[in-house]
This record gives structure tokens, sequence and C-alpha cells, in this order.
């Protein structure tokens, strides 16, 4: 599994240019460019367009994802076994995202990302 931080910005093209010189290349970006992805051999930052109406996803603000290598159902199962029911798969714009609540009662998203489908 990838680890994904994905920040929220009302200046995308800034900020891409603040990671790629950090060493985060443009790997891929959204028709719409509210999604740009920058990759190391690590890890990955995607750059989102803030929202104005999602308290969470306010310019500035940070959330933890993950790309899952493995079919989101497994993941699923995996949670459920170790006590951490409640999972749910939905299907979204860029392929499908498996979302479940921390223990901190913080969200996490587990992406299974089809780039046909946005890029």
């Amino acid at each position: 599994m990838k680890i994904i931080a994905i920040r929220y910005t009302s200046r995308s093209a800034d900020l891409v240019g603040f990671y790629a010189a950090l060493g985060f290349p443009v790997d891929v970006e959204s028709r719409t460019g509210d999604w740009i992805e920058l990759a190391s051999s690590s890890a990955a930052i995607a750059v989102h367009t803030a929202e104005p109406d999602e308290p969470n996803s306010a310019p500035g603000s940070t959330e933890l994802a993950f790309e899952a290598d493995e079919p989101l159902e497994v993941v699923r199962s995996r949670l459920t076994q170790a006590g951490f029911p409640g999972a749910v798969i939905v299907d979204e714009a860029y392929g499908r995202s498996l979302r479940i609540l921390d223990p901190d009662g913080v969200a996490v998203h587990v992406n299974d990302f089809d780039r046909q489908l946005y890029t």
C-alpha cells in the first residue's frame, strides 16, 4: 500500500511548483486539473483544489489516504477481522474508495484508482 498525503489548496500551480522543487515530480493530473499527483519512489502527494463548502478540505488542510495494491474487499475483511468494522466501499469518479474512521474518529481513505476514468 502506498501512502498519499492529500493537500488541499486554492493555489494549485504554486503548490505543485513547490513540491516539484522539493523532489516530487508531477505523475498524473486529472482532466479538470482539480487533482494533481506528484510522486517519489516512496510516497505521493496529491494536490487537490479546496472546496469552499467542505470544512475538511479547506485550503491548507491535509488528509491521509492510501493507494491500494490489493482488492478493497480484502482490506475491508482484514479491518473487520481485526475489530474495526464499518468500512464502506464506494464508487468514485476516479475508481473506488474504501472509507473508514480510525480509532480517533478521523476518516481514512484507501483508494483503488482507475486512471483511465480521470486522465
